[in-house]
């Protein structure tokens, strides 16, 4: 293991990208304690510890524990994300925008273009919404200086400006550093919050909630889900594919057996995040309507009380209903049809064109059946421990924590680190040194 991290220091390039990597996520890191001008971060800290286990619990982990200290990268890179993932969505309800995305570079550059403009129609919503909540807080003179629309303005540019200086450096993370710069940014936040959550466990430690036994049990739950993520992220279902003889000009190629590579859960952990994000927006309603009476308007978003069965149920097929959009947006059995078709590929026993294209569908089909309802698991898995009587003995272990090593932060640190190291291993393949991966691949 030693000579394995000395080779990833012998190689110059990926030295230089490994050390701006770390800078820009130390940036990060630093931004996100430099409060917000015009509030108090220490009693509005003090009035969100008391409503921990909620939505904002979510929110504050996607930003790296940024919400709860209101720093000037409060919004995190949410906004973002989920502006990506709407033009994504999209690009198959408009054709015009599909018609773009298949012009290349020049079309998907104009893309990111209305990606980026969309997150800032969404950061001023979002940080207009958050100004109007904290100033409905009863008792919140104690939280922000001086209330009004001059302390609504200075929230929205604030919280704007961070979210697209975010934006920004992770295009850079991406560009000059290793890997997806916006997966590194809510990586860096997750795993930065880890050490404070374990150690705010082990102050409860011999409470009349918490034991060591209770402990230990709640590591076993914590190392479970983690062999339950990398197992499902590393399962392949391949489809074998064949190539007959061919001539290329005056060469004759032999025929070639290989496979298509279709991922137990083909969309990731993009339907989590897209769907925690548009559950999110009745709880931003309900912010900006606070002390008004609208009759309907109130059991609608009662209905979205954050933790009721009603909520879980919701989630779990928001979850469900997005795994299958975004894997139909991704891939297009049609289109790998007729590329294997040009290509002079089939796959055996299924005729080229219509026939493979059906055969593909219907196993993509069966794969996302049991991609999304272990996403929709997963999602899930913190708010059933805090409503399920079998998960009774955890009810002392701090929300943050349960939140912090539930299903989806698992879900996305696992993912990022799996492609960090697979991006390593590139660096270190192309300069002929030994990787991470040596040994699982001479095994095969």
């Amino acid at each position: 293991m030693l000579k394995i991290l000395s080779n990833i220091f012998r190689v110059a390039e990926l030295r230089r990208r490994l050390i701006f990597t770390v800078l820009a996520v130390v940036v990060f890191r630093v931004g996100s304690h430099i409060p917000t001008p015009g509030v108090d971060p220490s009693a509005l800290l003090s009035f969100l510890s008391r409503t921990q286990g909620g939505l904002l619990t979510i929110m504050d982990l996607f930003s790296g524990g940024s919400l709860f200290r209101f720093s000037i990268l409060a919004l995190g890179i949410m906004p973002y994300i989920s502006a990506s993932i709407i033009m994504q969505l999209l690009t198959v309800v408009l054709p015009a925008l599909e018609r773009l995305q298949r012009e290349g570079e020049t079309g998907r550059k104009k893309i990111n273009q209305y990606v980026r403009y969309l997150t800032l129609v969404l950061c001023i919503v979002q940080s207009v919404a958050m100004a109007s909540w904290i100033q409905s807080i009863e008792g919140g003179s104690m939280i922000y200086l001086e209330p009004g629309i001059g302390f609504i303005l200075l929230v929205t540019l604030t919280a704007t400006a961070g979210t697209l200086f975010l934006m920004w450096l992770g295009d850079q993370i991406t560009e000059r550093g290793i890997g997806n710069g916006i997966s590194l940014i809510i990586f860096a936040g997750i795993v930065a919050r880890i050490p404070a959550g374990v150690y705010d466990m082990f102050q409860m430690k011999n409470t009349e909630y918490l034991n060591s036994l209770v402990i230990v049990l709640f590591f076993m739950i914590f190392a479970v889900v983690i062999f339950c993520v990398v197992y499902e992220e590393s399962g392949q279902r391949r489809i074998p594919v064949q190539y007959a003889k061919r001539v290329v000009g005056r060469k004759v190629y032999g025929a070639q057996s290989t496979h298509i590579p279709f991922k137990i859960n083909p969309s990731g952990v993009i339907p989590i995040i897209f769907a925690s994000a548009l559950i999110a927006i009745p709880s931003q309603i309900a912010s900006l309507t606070r002390g008004v009476s609208w009759g309907w308007l109130d059991v609608i978003l009662g209905f979205f009380t954050y933790g009721s069965w009603a909520y879980i149920v919701l989630y779990c097929l928001l979850v469900i209903m997005f795994a299958y959009v975004y894997t139909s947006v991704q891939f297009n059995p049609i289109e790998i049809a007729d590329n294997l078709k040009r290509s002079g590929g089939f796959i055996p026993g299924y005729r080229p064109g219509t026939q493979t294209a059906e055969y593909l569908k219907n196993v993509l089909g069966k794969i996302t059946i049991g991609g999304s309802l272990f996403l929709a698991a997963i999602a899930i898995f913190p708010d059933l421990m805090t409503k399920i009587p079998v998960f009774a003995p955890f009810k002392g272990t701090p929300n943050s924590l349960i939140y912090l090593m539930g299903g989806t932060s698992v879900m996305i640190s696992v993912s990022v680190a799996v492609e960090l190291i697979k991006q390593i291993e590139t660096h270190l393949q192309m300069h002929n040194y030994d990787g991470f991966l040596k040994k699982a691949k001479t095994r095969r």
